[in-house]
C-alpha cells in the first residue's frame, strides 16, 4: 500500500515524494496527543473530506459541522488507524462520509417524525395516505435489497450514487482498479434490480 509521505533533510526520496505530507506519520503522532501533528494533518487534508461531506449533505452549513464532528472523531480516535488496511486518506475519508450520511439519515428521519406529526393531527385524503404506504413500502424493498449486497458492492454504491463520485473518483477513495469500481457498482445495481423485480 502506496502512502503520501513527507521528506525529513537526511531523508532519500524519489521527486514525486517530496513535499508531500506524511498523513499515516501524523495520524500516528496526533494519536500521542501531538496537536501540531494533527493541525497538519486538518490543513493537508481537510479540502479533500470537506468535499465529500458537502457532496453527501449537499448544504454547506451543514457540511461545516459535520466536517468539525469528523475532525473530532478523527482526534479522538487516531489510534486506531491501520496502515495495513488502507492508506491515511482513505482512513480519514471513510469516517467523513460515515458521519455525512449519518446526518442525512437523521435528517430523513426526523423529516419523517414531522410528516407522521402532521397527518396525526390533520385530516388525510385517501390519495396522500395510498401514496405514504406506496412510498414506505418501496422504501423497505430498497432497505431489504441494500442489505442482500456484500459489504464492497454497497460501499461503492453508496460513494457512486448517495456520495455523487464519479467511477474513477470511487475507484481512488477504495484503491481500486478502475474496472473493478465499475463492475462492484454495476453488480450491485443488478442485484437490487432483480431483488426488487424491476422489470419482471
Amino acid at each position: 500500500m502506496s502512502y503520501l509521505r513527507s521528506v525529513s533533510s537526511g531523508d532519500q526520496a524519489s521527486p514525486e515524494d517530496t513535499g508531500a505530507p506524511d498523513l499515516a506519520g501524523l495520524l500516528r503522532s496526533s494519536s500521542r496527543g501531538d496537536e501540531g501533528a494533527f493541525a497538519a494533518l486538518y490543513d493537508a487534508t481537510s479540502a479533500r473530506v470537506h468535499g465529500l461531506v458537502l457532496r453527501v449533505v449537499r448544504d454547506p452549513a451543514q457540511a461545516e459541522e459535520v466536517l468539525q464532528e469528523t475532525y473530532l472523531e478523527i482526534w479522538r480516535t487516531a489510534s486506531r488507524f491501520d496502515p495495513a488496511r488502507g492508506s491515511a486518506l482513505s482512513w480519514l475519508m471513510t469516517i467523513g462520509h460515515r458521519k455525512a450520511v449519518d446526518r442525512v439519515r437523521s435528517a430523513e428521519a426526523s423529516g419523517r417524525r414531522d410528516t407522521t406529526y402532521h397527518r396525526a393531527n390533520h385530516g388525510v385524503d385517501h390519495d396522500s395516505t395510498a401514496e405514504a404506504v406506496t412510498a414506505s413500502l418501496e422504501a423497505e424493498r430498497v432497505h431489504a435489497a441494500l442489505g442482500g449486497l456484500t459489504q464492497v458492492q454497497r460501499q461503492a454504491l453508496e460513494l457512486a450514487y448517495f456520495g455523487g463520485y464519479t467511477h474513477t473518483e470511487v475507484a481512488t477513495m477504495l484503491e481500486l482498479p478502475v474496472g473493478t469500481a465499475k463492475t462492484r457498482i454495476r453488480d450491485g445495481l443488478i442485484r437490487i434490480r432483480d431483488a426488487m423485480g424491476v422489470g419482471q
